[in-house]
């Protein structure tokens, strides 16, 4: 689980300078519908992280909210 904490911070330090690269690292995340329930669990929790953090750029928000529909 602490890897998909870690790629959850390094795209909330990201999308503070670059948006466009901080979102391409979010798509990682979001491929785990086929992931066992615990692993997709953990994403989910670490897209919701990065989901509740303060103000988005609109690139990582689009992907960040897809995934979680």
């Amino acid at each position: 689980g602490q890897g998909y904490e870690l790629v959850a911070d390094y795209v909330l330090e990201l999308d503070r300078s670059n948006p466009q690269t901080a979102a391409r690292l979010a798509n990682v995340l979001t491929r785990f519908k086929n992931l066992d329930d615990k692993r997709q669990t953990l994403i989910k929790n670490a897209l919701k992280r990065i989901s509740e953090h303060g103000p988005l750029s609109s690139d990582v928000y689009e992907i960040v909210s897809k995934s979680l529909l």
